[in-house]
């Protein structure tokens, strides 16, 4: 782990996927279902992660004895991803400080100007052992440093103002 890591490059802060949206996914009117986009933001994010910094959560686990565990998610559902549909998925770290981390994610249609959904997912780094919240050791820190994106005020933003903002971003993207 971090073998390719250099904490001195500059590290893409956005990372982006497609995927197809399947029918086993969806419920009887054809929109994903809601708990789906978790998996769907989950294992996007995952392969983001490996391909851009070539890391994976298992590694982190297996250097430190410790990860990252869901502490607290906000979504907000703004337009239905339909069965079959091609959609966008963005992710970003957007904070951390010792022992915590905030990841964005959200979705957009394939041209990238329909917000879908906006999710929010913090967590806490906790030791295996013991179950508990542990600090970031320092090559962490300096990853976490390196890949997360500092414009994002958490104390004066919230998820509404947020979506606000997004939606302004996909505008200006698109023209």
């Amino acid at each position: 782990m971090f073998k390719s890591f250099d904490p001195n490059q500059e590290y893409q802060k956005l990372t982006e996927s497609k995927s197809v949206i399947r029918f086993q996914d969806c419920d009887p009117l054809r929109h994903l279902n809601n708990a789906k986009y978790f998996d769907y933001f989950f294992n996007a994010r995952e392969d983001q992660v490996l391909e851009l910094y070539e890391i994976s959560p298992g590694d982190i686990f297996n250097k430190f004895g410790a990860g990252w565990v869901v502490y607290q998610h906000q979504i907000a559902y703004v337009r239905p991803a339909m069965v079959g549909e091609t959609v966008k998925i963005m992710s970003r770290c957007i904070f951390y400080d010792d022992d915590t981390l905030i990841v964005e994610y959200f979705m957009t249609d394939i041209k990238r100007q329909q917000l879908k959904t906006l999710l929010w997912t913090t967590l806490k780094f906790i030791e295996v052992k013991t179950g508990k919240k542990t600090p970031h050791p320092v090559p962490v820190l300096n990853f976490l440093k390196a890949v997360t994106d500092t414009r994002f005020d958490k104390e004066n933003t919230d998820i509404n103002s947020r979506i606000k903002e997004i939606k302004e971003e996909l505008i200006n993207h698109s023209s």
